[in-house]
C-alpha cells in the first residue's frame, strides 16, 4: 500500500487551498459589482455601465429586482409596489421589513375581505334584480291587455229592427188593425215634417 509523504500532503493542501482562494476570488470579481449597490437603482446604473449586451443587460436587471424589492422614491425613502393589491407601500429601507412585511399581509388580507364583500353584494343586487324582473314579468302576465290608443270614431248606432207588416190579403182583423195603425203613424210623420 502506497502511504504519501509529508511533503506531498503539504502540496495537496497548499494546491486545494489555492484552487478554493482562486474559485472564491473570481465568485467574488464577477457578483462584486451588484454586490456594492445599496439599492435597486444603483444597481440598475450599475448593470447598465457592466453589461455588454441586452441579453446581460436584462439577466442583471432582473437579479437586481430579485435582491430588492423597493424603489428609491424622489423625495427620499423608499415604497414597495404589491401588484396582487395594486398599490404602493413607504417602506424604511430598500427592503421591507419583517414588520412591514407584515402589515402589508394584513392589508392584503383586508383588501381581499373587502373584494369578497364587493363581489357578495354585487351577486345579492343580481339576485334581486332576477327575483324584481321575473316578479314584473308575472304581474304583466296577470294583468289585461295594455289599453291600445287609438283615435275614436263613432260607431254607428244599432236601430231597432223594425218588422215590415206583410202584405194582408186575406182582410183579417189583425191585418187590418196593423193597416190602421201604419196609417196613423204615418200622417203623424207627415204633420210634423210640414211645419
Amino acid at each position: 500500500m502506497y502511504k504519501p509523504n509529508k511533503s506531498a500532503r503539504w502540496s495537496a493542501a497548499i494546491a486545494v487551498l489555492a484552487l478554493l482562494a482562486a474559485a472564491s476570488a473570481w465568485i467574488g470579481y464577477v457578483g462584486s459589482e451588484l454586490r456594492v449597490a445599496k439599492d435597486y437603482e444603483d444597481c440598475a446604473e450599475e448593470a447598465q455601465a457592466n453589461s455588454s449586451s441586452n441579453i446581460e443587460h436584462t439577466r442583471l436587471i432582473m437579479q437586481c429586482s430579485e435582491r430588492f424589492a423597493g424603489r428609491r422614491k424622489a423625495g427620499g425613502g423608499y415604497s414597495y409596489f404589491d401588484f396582487m393589491q395594486n398599490r404602493s407601500f413607504d417602506i424604511a429601507g430598500p427592503n421591507p421589513t419583517e414588520g412591514e412585511r407584515k402589515q402589508i399581509d394584513r392589508s392584503y388580507m383586508s383588501f381581499l375581505g373587502a373584494q369578497r364583500r364587493e363581489m357578495l353584494l354585487s351577486d345579492l343586487a343580481k339576485a334581486q334584480a332576477n327575483e324584481e324582473q321575473a316578479a314584473f314579468g308575472r304581474g304583466r302576465q296577470d294583468a289585461e291587455a295594455p289599453l291600445a290608443l287609438a283615435p275614436k270614431i263613432p260607431l254607428p248606432i244599432k236601430r231597432p229592427v223594425v218588422e215590415r207588416p206583410k202584405s194582408c190579403e186575406d182582410g183579417s182583423l189583425s191585418c187590418g188593425w196593423a193597416k190602421l195603425s201604419a196609417a196613423v203613424k204615418n200622417a203623424f210623420a207627415s204633420a210634423g215634417a210640414n211645419r
